[in-house]
């Protein structure tokens, strides 16, 4: 039976952590971080379930310590795997394990590397991206491949539905390479870097908009950014606001108009730099209400 020592977080680390255990595969330890109550947590707890299967699990503020590098090299494991761990693993740790250290990305690498690949893919308007299990370097990310399955991205599709999507191509990346890889039979195909770019993390004041952007670009944002992210905000009538939903709408704009904030029969749109979005679903200062709710209180048009 191979061992492993498992890092692991997020939606993509309970349902890859569950992979290896329906595998068979010895999990010594599992390394995780604790939740940060500043942050919303929609997802599934890998705690929980490594908690579930009697596993051993440590929450380090930095797994590369003496004392976590010696804990982790006396259960003497065959390999590693990270999934959505928000560390990095430094050379000493990856040196552990006897046959590799892999790590599970959500991005079709090497397009995507770095961080919140999902939002960054929807933001860029792709059609697609999935996961891809790949060797662990010092330099995030640009390991040989062993493992990749795609899924699309639809054009309304919002980063957490996408994020669900990745989800399960992680699971099924590794589920149908993992008899190979725990055998030593896995084929690995190495990334060539010049075919994609890191990108960093992002905050919340990234959701800002830029109204002289198209239609497209906005809504690409707004749907990157949805909750349970921040939210894509403005400013209307001195008040913030944010956008929950929008759809690119076939409206035409006549001339150059300024962007503008307007409801007309019963719907609200936004004038952009190029073209116009209809506002599905909003919030004004705090508050959600309908395109109705707006125009009784503010009148039909704001800019």
């Amino acid at each position: 039976m191979s061992r492993a020592v498992v890092f692991a977080y997020h939606n993509v680390g309970y349902r890859c952590l569950s992979t290896l255990l329906a595998h068979g595969v010895d999990v010594a330890l599992v390394v995780t971080h604790q939740d940060n109550p500043n942050e919303t947590i929609w997802f599934e707890s890998v705690a929980d379930l490594a908690a579930l299967h009697g596993i051993p699990v440590i929450t380090p503020d930095d797994p590369n310590t003496p004392e976590v590098v010696a804990q982790i090299q006396a259960l003497q494991p065959d390999f590693f795997f990270s999934f959505y761990y928000r560390l990095m693993l430094k050379p000493v740790l990856l040196a552990i394990p006897k046959k590799g250290a892999f790590n599970m990305h959500g991005s079709l690498l090497p397009k995507y590397r770095g961080r919140v690949p999902v939002n960054w893919a929807i933001i860029r308007g792709e059609s697609e991206t999935g996961a891809t299990l790949h060797y662990m370097t010092a330099k995030p990310d640009n390991g040989d491949i062993v493992a990749q399955q795609a899924v699309p991205i639809l054009p309304n599709d919002t980063a957490h539905e996408v994020f669900q999507k990745v989800t399960v191509a992680a699971e099924i990346a590794l589920n149908n390479c993992l008899p190979d890889l725990l055998a030593g039979k896995a084929q690995a195909v190495k990334q060539d870097l010049s075919k994609g770019a890191y990108f960093g993390g992002r905050k919340a004041e990234d959701g800002i908009i830029d109204w002289s952007q198209s239609a497209k670009q906005i809504h690409n944002l707004v749907r990157a950014v949805a909750p349970p992210y921040p939210g894509a905000t403005t400013m209307l009538m001195g008040k913030p606001m944010r956008i929950l939903q929008t759809l690119v709408s076939k409206c035409i704009v006549v001339g150059k108009e300024a962007p503008a904030f307007y409801v007309k029969q019963g719907k609200a749109y936004a004038i952009c730099g190029s073209g116009v979005l209809r506002v599905v679903r909003f919030e004004l200062n705090g508050v959600e209400m309908s395109a109705a709710e707006f125009a009784t209180n503010y009148g039909a048009e704001k800019f």
